[in-house]
């Protein structure tokens, strides 16, 4: 939220221009903040060893990571989800792209987080791995980025976003089918 407050101070209070950019920095901003608590989303397990008691755990290491992965979206992508109409009326969006704001991003967050699991575990092991994450998950990020903010604007613009949302539900249901796996496959290299 402290992103898109300062946003108007460095593009200029042009009320046409924040119109233009606003389903962008939101979008972007919803971005970085998944991308705030990515680090430690497995560290603090792997460091006080029980990453490894959920490993030899007879509950699947997928499920545990799909939780993880929820618990994520709880504390950052649905924070911004409530927040999005205040944001979007402080960058002065067009009340038309309200809902579709609301719904690309309860469809877009969730993939956000998903796709940060691979690469939090990933570097679980790696002592400064924040950097590398980023690295990581950015490149992933992009068809989010761009479905979602192609939705916001398609709305405002009158043109129909349903092809967007559909995009990016599909890129959830990927991410729920594939994202837990990979994660729980990167997990056991890494205690191994």
């Amino acid at each position: 939220m402290l992103t898109i407050t300062l946003f108007p101070f460095g593009v200029g209070p042009d009320p046409n221009t924040l119109a233009r950019i606003a389903a962008g920095t939101i979008w972007v901003s919803a971005l970085l903040a998944s991308m705030l608590a990515l680090d430690r989303l497995f560290r603090a397990d792997h460091d006080d060893g029980s990453l490894d008691l959920l490993g030899l755990s007879p509950l699947p290491l997928e499920l545990v990571v799909l939780a993880k992965c929820l618990a994520h979206w709880l504390t950052t992508g649905l924070p911004l989800v409530v927040a999005a109409p205040v944001l979007a009326v402080l960058m002065n969006m067009n009340a038309e792209g309200f809902a579709t704001l609301i719904g690309a991003m309860l469809i877009g967050t969730p993939v956000l987080s998903l796709i940060g699991a691979i690469g939090a575990a990933l570097t679980v092991s790696l002592r400064r791995g924040g950097v590398l994450i980023s690295l990581l998950v950015l490149p992933l990020y992009i068809p989010v980025l761009i479905f979602g903010v192609g939705a916001v604007d398609a709305a405002v613009y009158g043109l129909d976003a349903q092809p967007h949302l559909m995009v990016l539900g599909a890129l959830l249901s990927a991410a729920i089918a594939l994202c837990p796996w990979a994660s729980a496959a990167a997990l056991r290299l890494s205690l191994e």
